[in-house]
């Protein structure tokens, strides 16, 4: 069975191997067996059910959460020559039925449903009418009741095991702990089931947190080499996803926002984007996450602190998945913690689901201020360990310098006590420092004994300190007031000097060095390969465009790297290459060649200023915005965005942000009259000062495009 899989992985999907315990879990199930995997994102858990399907006879069912994650995965599966698709909402009622006779004809393999379709007892009844290969139960942590992405069609998904007895069930998850496992076992009826846990451990992943004083200063820093890659920003609220897109825009980063506050349309327009276009960062709260399937995103930045090591673990788990160098970089500050607290104490879970979140909380907070390796650390939190430091985060590679707080730790703790428990960090300070300011003065706070005993510390240094204090839950903060922080019972010890406390020295000088610094992941091609890199990337895309699928289903950027720096010169030596397997050398395999060969124009599609255009224009860049990246003048750039418009390669909604009012107000004036268009000239007084003239050639090229269809 396993040399049989192996050939299936050749053939079809261009791997030589097997990684970690896919083998393994594959012969279980293509054997009939049952199967729970626990797999990092990124490990290749599609395989695990994708090779068994082909290796057994009937249809495979796979239940996905997502349309997006199903329409990805049926176009990757059909670039590799297999017969797949998805039904959904999206499908018309004849589209249904069409695909319902070629499903009872046996012209489809693999079959992606939603769990709310499977569940319906007509679906389960043409499926009991037909030979099944095997149910892959897709993110199967949306049968807890404790997590985020809880759904509730999910728990319906064990009757399976009654009505379909004899066909195996996989389900496959990223995160799931031990309750969550339990809880998979026991609501799937999956207790004859094999389990395979995989590390939690993705090793091509650098984590840096650093502390927060200008978030997006420090964001550009570290963008700074990250210019034509794809990334996510994770912000905890819908108006500061809103801001930091827009600001990154104006940067001339290309950014789009997403939570859940936008309209379902724009949301999934959105996504799709990101999807499919190369070097666009999303800006998102976690609204944006499950069925992310995008395997270059080569960085994912927090300006928030997560609410969990889970949730953590699960957002930077969507960089690198194509197992190459990512960055997973966080600014974090008191601040965060004072909100997040607040949310929880005003959430309305029950006091057993506050106390397990502050739980969570706590532990998010340690990894922050965590002197020793952030893996090891994290990695502890999931009960697996690992006896030596990583070498491959922020505190194993700069190292971390400690200080006896001692001293300054109890000041800080009778300021909060002698200030009666109520005031913010910001006062506590000015107290400590001995500011003789209005509001000190207004509460009488320059009569106290501590004030101004810690002018040996800066004000920065103070702040951090009590962020660390709140971090090791010395101090609280107040929920019911405004931030303000009071004492906790574990401080008594060290206020009564029976321990000593050691804290983290954050380095200023270091830190902002550093956020910006090259990382592996930024320096993924090297400078004398970028010409031919481009090339290959365009080529993909052009492939890309032209089967209307994301660029990384043509061939993942690991397999582009390989081809860069293999150099292979005929199709045997390309088949070599991972992730060209039979149907993609068949289509793809000359035109990559010529590109490394040296023979194709590629790189001047790369070096073409329309087609970077339009790329800038789908990625959100206002004309002005553009003309500012290419470095051209906004007559220009509207000259080539009408050309574009008028080829169907951008629609005007793409190329311009007009009001509504105002955009059907331009085009009344062009259809106004009889027979053809006016120009623009006839039309360019009605509009002086209103828009720019260049928004009424992109208004006449859409029209005129329109009429000529």
């Amino acid at each position: 069975m396993l040399e049989q899989a192996q050939r299936v992985l050749k053939d079809i999907f261009g791997y030589d191997s097997f990684r970690g315990r896919q083998g393994a879990i594959i012969e279980r199930v293509a054997s009939g067996g049952d199967a729970l995997v626990l797999m990092p994102t990124g490990g290749g858990k599609s395989l695990c059910f994708q090779v068994p399907a082909l290796l057994r006879e009937g249809l495979a069912v796979v239940v996905s959460p997502l349309i997006a994650l199903m329409d990805d995965q049926v176009a990757t599966l059909e670039e590799l020559g297999v017969a797949a698709a998805a039904l959904n909402s999206t499908l018309s009622a004849e589209q249904q039925r069409d695909l319902a006779l070629r499903i009872k004809r046996g012209e489809v393999k693999m079959l992606y449903l939603a769990p709310e379709r499977l569940v319906q007892p007509r679906m389960l009844a043409f499926l009991q009418s037909l030979e099944i290969a095997l149910f892959a139960i897709d993110e199967a942590h949306c049968v807890s009741q404790w997590g985020h992405d809880f759904r509730r069609e999910y728990l319906q998904l064990g009757q399976l095991a009654e009505l379909f007895p004899n066909v195996p069930r996989i389900a496959l998850t990223a995160t799931a702990d031990k309750r969550t496992r339990e809880e998979i076992v026991d609501r799937l009826h999956l207790q004859n089931a094999e389990r395979f846990l995989s590390s939690f451990d993705r090793p091509n992943i650098f984590y840096r947190i650093v502390p927060k004083e200008q978030p997006r200063k420090q964001l550009l820093a570290f963008l700074a080499e990250r210019r034509s890659d794809a990334g996510i920003v994770y912000c905890l609220s819908r108006k500061k996803v809103e801001e930091v897109a827009a600001f990154l825009s104006e940067q001339g980063f290309p950014a789009l926002p997403y939570h859940a506050g936008l309209p379902n349309d724009l949301r999934a327009y959105h996504q799709k984007r990101f999807l499919n276009e190369e070097g666009l960062i999303m800006v998102a709260t976690v609204a944006f996450g499950m069925g992310i399937d995008k395997p270059n995103v080569r960085f994912v930045a927090h300006l928030d602190l997560p609410k969990s090591l889970e949730a953590y673990y699960q957002e930077t788990g969507r960089g690198g998945r194509d197992g190459l160098p990512a960055d997973a970089w966080m600014a974090y500050g008191l601040q965060d913690v004072v909100m997040l607290k607040q949310m929880l104490q005003n959430s309305e879970g029950d006091e057993r689901h506050k106390r397990l979140e502050q739980h969570k909380l706590d532990a998010m907070l340690s990894l922050c201020e965590e002197t020793r390796c952030r893996r090891q650390a994290l990695l502890a939190y999931f009960d697996e360990d690992m006896p030596e430091p990583c070498g491959h985060c922020d505190n194993c590679v700069d190292g971390v310098q400690t200080w006896d707080a001692t001293e300054p730790a109890r000041q800080a703790l009778s300021a909060i006590f002698r200030t009666g428990q109520r005031y913010g960090v910001g006062h506590l300070v000015d107290v400590l420092l001995g500011k003789d300011n209005e509001k000190v003065r207004s509460f009488g706070h320059q009569h106290l004994s501590v004030f101004g005993v810690g002018k040996a510390l800066s004000e920065s240094e103070w702040r951090s300190l009590f962020r660390q204090l709140v971090a090791r839950g010395l101090a609280d903060v107040d929920h019911e007031g405004y931030g303000g922080l009071r004492l906790n019972d574990s401080c008594r010890p060290l206020l009564k000097g029976e321990v000593k406390l050691e804290l983290r020295r954050d380095l200023k000088p270091q830190v902002t060095a550093k956020t910006g610094s090259k990382s592996q992941a930024s320096q993924l091609v090297r400078g004398e390969e970028r010409e031919q890199w481009e090339a290959l990337r365009a080529l993909r895309r052009k492939l890309a465009e032209e089967h209307g699928v994301p660029p990384y289903v043509i061939f993942p950027d690991s397999t582009l790297l390989e081809m860069l720096r293999s150099q292979p010169t005929s199709l045997a030596e390309m088949a070599r290459v991972s992730g060209v397997g039979a149907r993609k050398l068949e289509r793809y395999g000359e035109a990559f060649l010529e590109v490394l060969g040296g023979e194709a124009e590629a790189p001047k599609v790369v070096a073409d200023v329309r087609h970077e255009l339009i790329t800038l224009a789908r990625a959100g860049m206002t004309p002005l915005q553009i003309a500012g990246q290419l470095q051209c003048s906004e007559k220009n750039v509207y000259a080539m965005l009408a050309e574009a418009i008028g080829k169907q390669q951008l629609s005007l909604e793409q190329a311009l942000d007009l009001p509504e009012e105002l955009m059907g107000e331009v085009q009344d004036a062009f259809l106004d009259g009889e027979g053809e268009l006016p120009s623009v000239a006839e039309v360019a007084e009605l509009f002086a000062g209103r828009v720019p003239e260049g928004v009424l050639y992109c208004v006449r090229a859409a029209l005129q495009s329109e009429f000529e269809m």
